[in-house]
Parts: C-alpha cells; sequence; structure tokens
C-alpha cells in the first residue's frame, strides 16, 4: 500500500507529561515513607513527591523506583547496578532490552527534576505526523511496526534505527523491536499521528525530508 507521509515536527521534551498517574505517586510516596499521599490534593502529588525523594541518597531514590517500575523483571542486584549507572550514563538509551528503555526514561526524569541534575537528562522526541494512503485505499490502522517501516525514507542514513536494524526497515520481515523503540502511538482518525520515543532514536538531525512516499508491504512472518 502506498502511502503519503508528512512531518510536521518533532519536538523535544524533558519528560512526557501524563505518564505518571496519580495513582503511581500515590504508590511511590508510600514508597518513600510518605504515607498521606492519598488524602493530598492530587495537583500537589507531583512536589510532594519529588521532596520525598530527595531524603534520600540518589542511588537508594533510584533503587526504590526501579523497583516500582521493574520488579517483576529484574533481581535486586540488577535493580542496584542500573540505579548506580544512572548516576554516571544515561542508561535509558544504553540498556541492551530496548523495551524496557522507555520505562527507564520515565524514571531517570523524575530523580533528574527530583535532585536537581546530579542524573544526566535524557531527551524524549514527540514526532507529529500524517500517514495518507492513496485513494481508493482503505485506511488502515497502523502499528508501531508499520509507522517506522513508513518513515524510513524520512530518515537520514545516520539515524539509529537505520544503521542497526537495516533490514526489519526495509524489508518486509518482521520488526518486533519496534514496539520497545516508541513508546506511544496515538492517532484520533487512522491519519495523523503522534509517537513518543527516545531522542537517541529519532530527532531533528535524523529528518531528510518532511514530505515523502513510502510503501507499506505486507510483512512475511518467519517460519
Amino acid at each position: 500500500m502506498n502511502y503519503q507521509v508528512i512531518i510536521k515536527r518533532i519536538d523535544t521534551v524533558n519528560e512526557v507529561e501524563g505518564y505518571w498517574s496519580d495513582q503511581d505517586l500515590i504508590q511511590l510516596l508510600d514508597k518513600f515513607n510518605y504515607p498521606d499521599g492519598a488524602t493530598a490534593e492530587k495537583k500537589n502529588l507531583p512536589e510532594l513527591l519529588e521532596m520525598a525523594i530527595s531524603d534520600y541518597e540518589p542511588n537508594e531514590a533510584a533503587e526504590i523506583v526501579l523497583a516500582y517500575k521493574f520488579s517483576e523483571e529484574l533481581n535486586e542486584g540488577q535493580i542496584q547496578q542500573i540505579a548506580h549507572n544512572m548516576l554516571i550514563d544515561k542508561v535509558c538509551e544504553e540498556y541492551p532490552e530496548i523495551h524496557m528503555q522507555g520505562r527507564l526514561f520515565h524514571t531517570n526524569q523524575l530523580l533528574f527534576k527530583a535532585y536537581n541534575g546530579k542524573f544526566p537528562n535524557a531527551k524524549a522526541s514527540v514526532v507529529h505526523f500524517s500517514m495518507q494512503p492513496e485513494q481508493n485505499e482503505v485506511t488502515k490502522v497502523l502499528t508501531k511496526e508499520n509507522v517506522l517501516k513508513l518513515l524510513n525514507n524520512g530518515l537520514s542514513n545516520r539515524n539509529l534505527i537505520k544503521r542497526l536494524f537495516d533490514d526489519q526497515m526495509t524489508q518486509n520481515i518482521p520488526f518486533p523491536e519496534a514496539e520497545g523503540i516508541i513508546w506511544e502511538l496515538n492517532t484520533t482518525d487512522n491519519l495523523n499521528y503522534t509517537l513518543v520515543t527516545s531522542e537517541n532514536w529519532i530527532n531533528n538531525e535524523d529528518l531528510i525530508s518532511s514530505e515523502f512516499e513510502s510503501v507499506l508491504e505486507e510483512v512475511i512472518e518467519e517460519v
């Protein structure tokens, strides 16, 4: 299926608003020994959490938040190691398990704000774009995999996704890593979209064309 792709803009952000729900903040406050989160005004929860976090040493706070997000996937030793590394490097850009990178970003930025810069400042990209199928073709509900393949023609060969996943981006083969590369994919009409990903995966310097055509082929599943 042929598509006309228009990339409207790429916004660089330090945090993704709305990621942490009120319930997340209340549960985290409890883990940081602030038991009155449930009765606090909702608008005050982020500030209360920042204050509660800052009473702890940075590596201790990192372990608490990481355990909240990853306790079912990582053991205590792994959490301690990541907490240590987060003070030195942008772990959310380097961690080999791509499906964890989005949550590591949100964790990193929560700690970055609470400690006023003791953690490295990672950034995310919010890409606003449209993908219009050719006339007379039925509008398809695009997946994260579909979207990345369709964006290929507008991205520089220096782009990290293209360098690491050239075959998956250019051939009709499965691209399971797309689920972890794109953290959020939103649309109300299946034509205009926004996606959220790491600045490390897609940024303004990667863009070589804002309007281009792409072809989406049916993926041939591996046997």
